[in-house]
């Protein structure tokens, strides 16, 4: 059975079925990924809309199956419970899998860097003017509401996880933030792109901290690619095809940019049914670097920040075991 770009929902059956149904072992078939419908995963857009993912696999004789997800947390079950061998997900979505899964699963190359933004409304001129108000971030716990907490913390504002303290931060989903933005009901928003451009072209609002001011050289992850260790150790002349995919679609991004904009707003309206706004892909595009790189240094920076905030349990996990470098390192030899 081949399905191939479906909301993961829809597939959910299928999958659980697959993943009972299959004997003891690595998955030894096609090669199943995932990634969710937007422009941080433009990589893997662009990698299964130019083909680029199933020609370097089918190279190295596999197929490729593709599953899309709304959620880090959908993808991390799935690629946990074996019915997916690699998925793009966010730097949080993937430190929780590795503490869980007790290192079964390993970062083999970046996709994004860059693109949130802390949009706050046109009269908030500075820190102080949020003592007292609202702001939200898309979901307790994940990258952006650890990159806000540990931000209002760091300006001198207390903040809890039930929206008590100086600063309220309340979670909720990006399309429900534009509405309370555009009505008031927040002052505030630490969103990814595109919603952060969303924020500021359809709610009036402005940008008071860029996320890549306060790392080094301006760079950290955003969204990286996962794979099962099992994969890695029985399959990887498979994830290598997979890396070389992988590499091909960031190359032709750098030297397509325009094009490749229009190829990653059809693909996200081909899932969701709807393509952003031209002004709006073109002015997100601009604050997001698609690169192989996933930038350990940031990325254990931002678990330990977690940590700090309770959201996560390191329990001594060596997170420099998260990544596999080699991997990456021999894919791109070929």
């Amino acid at each position: 059975m081949t399905l191939s770009r479906r909301r993961f929902a829809a597939c959910l059956p299928a999958l659980a079925v697959a993943a009972a149904c299959r004997p003891s072992g690595e998955n030894t078939g096609a090669l199943r990924l995932g990634y969710f419908p937007n422009i941080t995963h433009a990589t893997a857009l662009v990698g299964v809309e130019r083909g680029l993912f199933r020609e370097a696999l089918a190279a190295q004789g596999t197929a490729l199956e593709t599953f899309t997800f709304n959620a880090g947390p959908a993808a991390i079950e799935a690629l946990l419970s074996g019915a997916l061998d690699a998925t793009y997900v966010g730097p949080n979505p993937a430190v929780n899998a590795y503490v869980k899964s007790k290192g079964e699963v390993k970062v083999i190359a970046g996709a994004a860097t860059g693109g949130a933004f802390f949009v706050v409304r046109p009269e908030v001129g500075g820190p102080d003017d949020l003592r007292g108000k609202k702001v939200s971030t898309p979901q307790l716990g994940g990258t952006q509401d650890v990159a806000l907490r540990t931000w209002l913390i760091g300006q001198g504002f207390k903040v809890d996880e039930f929206g008590g303290g100086n600063v309220s931060v309340t979670p909720q989903e990006n399309a429900q933030t534009l509405e309370s933005f555009q009505s008031g009901e927040i002052a505030g928003a630490w969103v990814p792109e595109p919603w952060a451009t969303r924020l500021i072209l359809e709610g009036g609002g402005k940008v008071l901290v860029d996320e890549r001011d306060l790392w080094p050289e301006r760079r950290y992850t955003t969204t990286v690619l996962l794979a099962r260790k099992g994969q890695i150790e029985a399959r990887r002349p498979t994830l290598l095809a997979l890396l070389r995919g992988h590499a091909a679609a960031n190359k032709w991004i750098a030297e397509h940019a325009g094009e490749a904009r229009e190829v990653a707003n059809a693909a996200i309206k081909k899932v969701t049914g709807k393509a952003l706004a031209p002004a709006t892909i073109d002015r997100a595009w601009q604050n997001l670097e698609f690169t192989s790189d996933p930038v350990p240094a940031a990325l254990i920076r931002n678990a330990e920040d977690a940590q700090k905030l309770g959201f996560v349990k390191l329990e001594g996990a060596d997170l420099q075991q998260l990544f596999a470098p080699q991997l990456l390192a021999e894919a791109e030899k070929r």
